[in-house]
This record gives C-alpha cells, structure tokens and sequence, in this order.
C-alpha cells in the first residue's frame, strides 16, 4: 500500500517554511489607507471615552499631541500617539503595531496621570470606536461564534445580519472572556469586510449599532470602566486588532490564521509546536487523587512499551497536599506521602525516555483550609451578594494579582516548583468565574481598576514565567476553553479546548468551529469500545478521528490487556503523519452541523507543499453511504493524487476536477470516518 510516510512529512516541514493563505495588494492597501485616516491625524481617531462628563473627542482640540514612529522589524512599524491634558495630566497613550506582510494593525491604550491630585473620571472606555459607511448595499453580516461552555457546540459558528436601526451586544459570562461568547468577529459587506478581535482576559463587550441608512458603528473594550486614577497611576486597555479583507470570506480567515502562525502563536526555539500525542492518568486515578510515584512510572513505562510516540508525561490536578479533592487549591506543595521524592523522580524517569512532563496549577482560586487562605487572607478578593446557590463555591477567594505581594509570591513559588521538580510545560487552569470579586472590591469611583489590575498582573506573571524559563510552554485552560483571548494565546496554546471531551459528534464540531480562529489546540481521546474485532476496531477508529486535532492527549488505560495495541499505533502514526498540514489553511466542506443524521467535513491544505488532507465523517443515523466534497485551495492544473489511509485506494484527479466535480467519499459503516491525504503528482508522492 503506497502511503505518505511520516519521515517524508517530517523533511517536507523542515525544508519548507509554513505558508497558508496571503492577503492581496488590495487588501495591504485596504490596510494602508485605513491606518493614514484613524492614526496619522486626530480627526477619526478609533477610540474614544468620557473625561470629566464629557465626551473626550470634543476636548481633543486643547490637548497636546505627540505621534512617533518606529521599526519593530522587517514587517513591524511601531507606532505611538500621544495626548496630553495640560489641566489634569492625565496622559493618553495609543501604542499601535501596524504590520506590513499582513493587512492588520492592532493596538492598546494606556492611561497615565502624571499630575498631583486625582484625575476627573474616566468611563465609557471604547477601545475600539468605529463608524462605518457608504456600503453601497447597506447590507453587513456579522460572522461569530460561540465561546465554550462545555457543550457539544462550543465554538459553533453563527451568521447574524444587522439590519437598519438594530443593536447586537455581545459580552462573555463571568469574567472569563471566551466563556459563552468568542471576541472574534468577521464583518462581511459588499466583496470585503473587517476581521475585529479584542485581547482582554477579562470582561469584555461589543456593540455592533445600524443606523437607519447604510452605516454601522463599533464599540468594544473592557465592559465596565468608571474611575480616577491617582497620582503617578497608569492603567491599559484591552488590545484591539483589526484584519482588512476583499473577496472571499473563507480565505479572509485563512488569511487571518496564517497571520496567527506568523506572528502570534509562540515558539519554542523559533520553532511552532509540532502535533503531538501526550497522556495523563487521570482517569484512571481520580485526577491525581490517587496518584503516587509508582503508577506515574507505571504508565509512562506501558505507554512506551507499546511503543506509542508519547511527547510528554501529564500530571494534572491534585499532585499538591490537599483535603482529599483536587479542588483543594491554595497549598501549592508537593505531597510528600504520595510523592516522598517530589515530581522529580516522575520528571527524571521520563526525561530518561525523552518524554517531557507537564503540570497542572490553578493559582487564581484559593479554597478554606489551605495555607494561602489561613496565611495570607490579605492577598486574596472576597466577593460579596453572591447568590445561595453557589453553595461551599461562596466560600472561595481570589489571589488577587494586582496585589505586587501576591504576585512576586506567586512568581517566586512557581518558578522555584518548575525548576526543582523539572517541569517542561505549565498548565494553569480557572475555574471560577471571577467578574463578582473584582467588581466587589472596586469603589464606585473606581469601577474596572480591580479586574485591570488583576488582568495586567495575570499576563505579567506569565510573561515573567516565560522569561525565566526560555524552553518554557505554557497551557491555558480556564474549565477548558474559557480564556482564549488573543492576549492569551499569545503567550500559550490551548491543549484542552473544552472542557466536553471525548464524544464523537461534540468533538467533530469543535474541530470544525474553532479552527477558523485558532491554529494550534487540543482535546483528549480515549477508546469507545475493548477489543480488536471489526466492531471494535470500526468504533475507536470513528472516536480517534472525531477527536484528531493537532495536540492530543490520550486518556487510555494502558494496564488493560484487551487493548488493541496495533490499532492504537496505526491511528496515531496517522495522526503524526497529518500533523504537518494543520499549519495550512482550513476548509469546511459541508455545513455545520451537530445532528446524528448529518455528515461533517473538512480540509487542511498546505498551499507551500501542493499536499494536505479530508477529514469525512458519516454520523450514526445518517441514510447517506456517499458524500462527494468540493475541495479548495488546489492549482487548476496539477493532478493530485488522493489515497484513502483505510484501504490504500487511490485516484489521481486534476485540481480542477476536484474542485468543480469533487472527491467522491463512500462510507458503508455507519457511524465511518474517513482520512484521505492528498499531494499534487510529482511533489514527492
């Protein structure tokens, strides 16, 4: 049977850089005249706020004005303005990066009072405020998406049209900012549109406003913001970015996850994480409740016996001394009894395999009984009006981190555990929504300062993490996919995208909608069914590609003796062998859809290489054996070669063939899924 083989995949990615979707010189110039006319004059700045009652921009004209510009790199322009109050000193400050290989220019604001006395209040901060018009259709279509809730359509895609004289507000829950709502938004209009996304951890909002002709106005930023700031005190904004496009909406968000992969999601060494397959026990030991050394060594050891291609070793939640539940969090030490030679002797054992190790800390919540909440009661936020229901979770606190004691505890603690126990990958989770415990402690002339505080100590502490430790991969899990802003992701990658993991049909959709938006993230993958018949073997296969995303974590009991060892290989060597093309552009290929009826379908496309691959899913109570998919991204005039990685067959079609006519796919099993790989005809097939 000829396959494309692992190696081969391995020397094509090292010998050729990553290229997914460009934008057009219509598009850079779209992006250039966007940035001449919102940041070289004060005439439509993108911002805006109230100062002292009233309306910032209708004091503009008496403030002092400052612009200055600076090359970042070879595709960065820095650029900062500047505007002072002279009566109150306060300091506005814009500090924008306009991109040159990318039709994008983000930005964040800072406010600085560099006067004696308290400034006048600040509030309504808009960090974005846009006025769109003359669409000559006066038709705008807004492209969002739902955020996590650990349910089957986290991350579906949603259409909304915004009509004449119509209002769209959109906020997460709780403070956790893709919690519920995703601040991701595609804005279509005549042959073009506008790609918005704002970088907050935090609360945020959008506002998306028609008036009664053809225009439409932007707002977003932090939800709440009312207060002074004191002498010498300086706080930012959310950060605002902002993507151009003409033409194809499909390959906008191609161009958008391309420019993620340049310039965003973080390297290690220079070099972009790769797919990978790592494991935890928890499932087996309650977490890691009932966790010790000996069964940590255990499994590493039978997963490598099996000879599995495990990257890296995950300890999860309750490893640290608590009250006999993981969510005891607030003693951030090692339990000795269950580990008398700390994580050490699990990271040692494992580094000796080349296996890297992974741990898991929530250092926000902090729960009664543990030596954060007896000790240092004044680090920590206390809520107040919560309602009854939230039961023995009234009882918890937050590590306040805009406290500076809290944070350089919390700096020196964790820096000090990564490095004795010889930790390869930070894991921090949230699980708690924090929004009541910021807004309780702020005064009313002080409403946001808290959770700005907080925010800005939270990406500071990872920043100084990263720092500390330049080899260093953090993961963000907030209950799941509950924190996956931009600011976020780009200090971390998401290895749990939800916190819904291993059904078929919920793991099919998070694929299908995340993908558009992030290019690196992760899921878990177990076995449906024991065994090594067809039945068997037919189950785990459909489970295994419903949940094959570019990090994997498997979750299998690897102590059973009625595993099917060589499936287990064979799925995912396929997993490493498509792992490459995640880095190309994504295409869905049918309709989204979360119903046992459907079919579901996608492709990843590696534009540099000629090369990718369909993934095809018929679902449980579907009557269709046959689906033929369009597929995208492809030169009219190659033949490319389709192999089946179930049976080997192949067919050799031209890009245009497959593009116009199609791909036929047939699945007699049902449920089936299909893995196809594809690459143009002398491109090393």
């Amino acid at each position: 049977m000829v396959r494309f083989g692992f190696l081969l995949a391995l020397m094509l990615v090292a010998a050729h850089p990553v290229m997914a979707a460009r934008p057009t010189q219509e598009e850079q110039q779209m992006a250039k005249q966007w940035v001449t006319a919102h940041l070289a004059s004060d005439d439509s700045l993108p911002f805006s706020f109230t100062f002292g009652g009233h309306s910032w921009r209708e004091q503009l004209g008496r403030w002092k004005s400052e612009r200055d510009a600076t090359r970042l790199d070879s595709h960065r322009t820095h650029r900062t303005l500047k505007f002072t109050d002279p009566e109150s000193g306060l300091i506005v400050r814009c500090e924008a990066v306009v991109y040159d290989d990318f039709p994008t220019v983000e930005w964040t604001l800072y406010f600085r009072n560099s006067g004696s006395v308290d400034t006048p209040v600040l509030e309504a901060i808009h960090a974005v405020d846009l006025h769109l018009a003359g669409n000559p259709s006066g038709k705008f279509v807004l492209h969002h998406h739902k955020g996590s809730r650990a349910e089957t359509d986290d991350y579906r895609p949603l259409r909304t049209t915004l009509e004449p004289k119509s209002e769209l507000r959109i906020a997460p829950n709780g403070g956790r900012p893709t919690d519920g709502a995703w601040p991701y938004f595609n804005l279509a209009w005549d042959k073009g549109g506008l790609i918005l996304a704002v970088g907050w951890p935090g609360q945020w909002s959008a506002r998306f406003t028609r008036d009664a002709a053809d225009g439409l106005r932007i707002t977003a930023g932090q939800q709440l913001t009312r207060f002074r700031l004191h002498p010498g005190e300086e706080v930012r904004s959310p950060l605002i970015a902002l993507q151009f496009w003409h033409g194809d909406r499909t390959r906008s968000q191609n161009v958008w996850r391309s420019w993620m992969i340049e310039h965003n999601v973080p390297r290690v060494e220079g070099k972009l994480p790769p797919a990978r397959l790592t494991a935890c026990s928890s499932h087996q030991f309650n977490e890691m409740i009932d966790a010790n050394e000996a069964n940590q060594i255990l499994f590493i050891d039978r997963y490598l016996a099996k000879r599995l291609p495990l990257a890296y070793w995950w300890m999860d939640a309750g490893w640290y001394t608590n009250d006999g539940t993981w969510v005891n969090t607030g003693t951030w030490e090692v339990d000795r009894q269950r580990f008398p030679h700390g994580l050490r002797a699990i990271s040692d054992h494992a580094h000796a395999r080349d296996v890297k190790t992974i741990l898991w800390f929530e250092p926000e919540r902090v729960t009664p009984g543990t030596r954060l909440y007896t000790q240092h009661a004044d680090w920590l936020l206390k809520p107040t009006g919560l309602p009854p229901e939230l039961g023995y979770q009234s009882s918890w606190r937050l590590l306040n981190l805009g406290n500076p004691d809290a944070w350089r505890w919390l700096v020196e603690h964790v820096d000090k555990i990564l490095t004795e126990e010889g930790i390869d990958l930070y894991r921090q989770d949230f699980n708690m929504d924090p929004l009541s415990f910021w807004r309780s402690n702020d005064t009313d002339d002080r409403q946001g300062i808290t959770e700005i505080r907080h925010v800005t100590g939270y990406l500071a502490y990872w920043d100084e993490l990263l720092r500390r430790h330049p080899g260093l991969t953090i993961d963000t899990c907030a209950s799941g996919g509950r924190r996956n802003d931009l600011e976020t992701l780009r200090r971390s990658v998401p290895l749990l995208r939800s916190d819904r993991i291993f059904e078929p049909i919920s793991q099919q959709c998070h694929t299908y909608g995340i993908a558009s938006w992030v290019p690196y993230f992760g899921t878990g993958t177990r076995l449906e069914s024991p065994g090594d018949g067809d039945a068997a073997r037919a189950k785990n296969t459909y489970a295994f590609r419903s949940q094959m995303c570019p990090h994997l974590t498997a979750c299998w009991d690897v102590r059973r003796k009625d595993l099917d060892d060589d499936l287990l290989r064979q799925l995912t060597r396929q997993h490493a062998e498509i792992g490459p093309y995640y880095w190309g552009d994504y295409y869905p290929l049918t309709p989204y859809r979360d119903t046992a009826e459907s079919w579901i379908a996608w492709q990843f496309h590696r534009a540099d290489l000629d090369a990718g691959f369909v993934q095809a899913f018929r679902r449980s109570k579907s009557s269709t054996s046959t689906m033929t998919l369009t597929l995208d991204g492809l030169q009219a005039d190659l033949d490319y070669r389709a192999v089946s990685l179930d049976t080997g067959k192949a067919v050799i079609l031209s890009g245009l063939q497959l593009r116009d006519r199609g791909l036929k796919i047939d699945l007699n099993r049902q449920p089936g899924a299909a893995l196809i790989m594809y690459r143009a005809v002398g491109s090393g097939s």
